[in-house]
């Protein structure tokens, strides 16, 4: 079910108002069955890979609490491990590594070999739980936290519907003991949550989805654009997947805080980052967290030696780009952010050593340093956006090969981007909304008339951009639930 659709608009009320109304020692059962319900609508039949990596978390993890002996307990945490990665390893990526051999064997070999595919559905969420499961395995294992004997508990922690299919990947330790707590409608939760809500789908609606049409209008038909289509195509992506996704974990943590329930942040304004590191301590915060506590610091972190160090970033990054698609645009993706992470900390002397010569105010420096990040982080962006390799080379060819500046060349950019003055609002709108939108969702708009204001205006220009989207045809889906 989609947040931005009728029936989530049904459902949650619905949901709320039975919560409430049941007696308390019922309700983490009915937002259990809601959250199945929730996730059922889409389809019915994958409800059982969550239950079968619900059950296989919550007994490794009761199994490995009982048992003393350190090998036993290394052996079922590997096995409940091995268990739940297999199953997001064949649904996510059975076909991708099929094809993967295939091409390097009929590349090494005289006998070609066929094509192998299967018609697999790939889970809405599945990368998602599988991680929230695997954290609290892990968890267990190092005597973090304690087990959790209530089955439905522990099930509601996997499937908890707000952040289900595209986070914020929540921990143990902050969401199970929430679920516990069966307060009462509190009213200043209710306040806080309807205007996360609201922000989400301003982020969502009025800026991604109105933005993503000029997206796809260069990223589909990439073979015939040019280098300035390439540059803005990647700027406005940046655009559109930030309030893609940073809409859908503000609509899960407004959502959440309803049912008096708080989700961790996950976006912190991560184009006002001034380098790749401090870009990744503000993008889809719950991910990189995991990444660092569960694979980075095991590795060794930084506390080694360069190369060392340097090979754990390759890891994490590359396992990264993997998590987010079976493709090689993702992997590839996630090298050069690698790649700008090694050379960002080989460089850092120096480079400090220039400025430093240079003396330029600080807070120019910073300026300077954020707008070099945002084009390090949108020039990765075109391999994340590329429908494919053939296309994502083609995408970085144009970019320093495509530059001709005659009428014929700004023909197509205008043809490509439809402009006139209705799409010339839509995206100096988007740019700007994006950047005090934050200040709505977090209670910062003190002027109490210029506060209502802003929510009545924003409301009715995401109900006018819906009813424009939905005229049009233009698929609304959320980016990161491929993922």
């Amino acid at each position: 079910m989609l947040f931005n659709s009728w029936q989530f608009l049904v459902f949650l009320p619905i949901v709320f108002c039975i919560y409430f109304i049941l007696p308390k020692k019922f309700r983490h059962i009915f937002l259990l069955a809601a959250s199945y319900f929730f996730y059922m609508f889409w389809n019915a039949k994958l409800i059982f890979l969550i239950l079968l990596t619900t059950v296989v978390a919550y007994f490794g993890a009761i199994l490995i609490n009982k048992t003393t002996k350190q090998n036993i307990k290394k052996i079922l945490l590997a096995l409940s491990i091995s268990i739940c990665l297999a199953v997001l390893v064949f649904f996510k990526y059975f076909n991708f590594m099929a094809s993967l051999f295939v091409d390097i064997f009929n590349g090494l070999a005289t006998n070609k070999l066929d094509y192998v595919a299967l018609n697999i559905i790939l889970p809405v969420g599945i990368s998602f739980y599988t991680f929230q499961t695997l954290s609290y395995v892990i968890d267990v294992y190092h005597q973090k936290i304690e087990v959790e004997k209530n089955f439905f508990y522990f099930a509601l922690y996997v499937s908890f519907f707000p952040q289900l299919v595209a986070g914020p990947i929540e921990r143990p330790e902050n969401l199970l003991p929430q679920l516990k707590q069966k307060d009462s409608i509190n009213k200043d939760n209710l306040i806080v949550g309807l205007r996360y809500i609201l922000t989400g789908y301003v982020k969502k609606i009025l800026i991604a989805d109105m933005v993503g049409v000029f997206v796809n209008n260069i990223f589909n038909d990439i073979y015939n654009t040019n280098g300035l289509l390439v540059v803005i195509g990647s700027m406005l992506f940046s655009i559109q997947i930030l309030g893609d996704f940073a809409g859908y974990s503000d609509i899960a943590i407004g959502v959440a805080k309803l049912f008096n329930i708080n989700l961790m942040k996950n976006f912190d304004h991560p184009y006002r980052a001034n380098s790749i590191k401090d870009f990744w301590k503000r993008w889809h915060i719950s991910l990189s967290s995991w990444f660092r506590d569960y694979l980075y610091i095991p590795l060794g972190g930084s506390h080694c030696s360069m190369f060392r160090w340097a090979i754990n970033i390759l890891i994490v990054f590359l396992v990264s780009g993997l998590w987010h698609g079976a493709a090689l645009t993702f992997v590839l993706w996630g090298l050069i952010h690698a790649i700008y992470q090694i050379v960002g900390k080989l460089t850092l002397k120096y480079r400090d050593a220039f400025w430093n010569k240079t003396k330029i105010k600080p807070v120019i420096l910073n300026i300077i340093r954020v707008v070099f990040t945002y084009l390090l982080v949108c020039f990765a962006w075109i391999m994340f956006r590329s429908n494919s390799i053939s296309e994502m080379f083609c995408a970085y060819k144009y970019l320093f090969t495509s530059w001709k500046f005659d009428d014929a060349y700004f023909e197509t950019v205008k043809a490509f981007l439809n402009i006139n003055i209705f799409n010339i609002i839509v995206i100096v709108s988007a740019v700007v909304i994006l950047q005090f939108i934050d200040k709505i969702a977090d209670g910062k708009i003190n002027n109490g008339l210029v506060r209502k204001t802003s929510y009545v205006v924003l409301s009715w220009l995401v109900i006018l951009a819906f009813l424009y989207l939905s005229n049009n045809d233009v698929a609304s889906n959320f980016i990161y639930f491929q993922f």
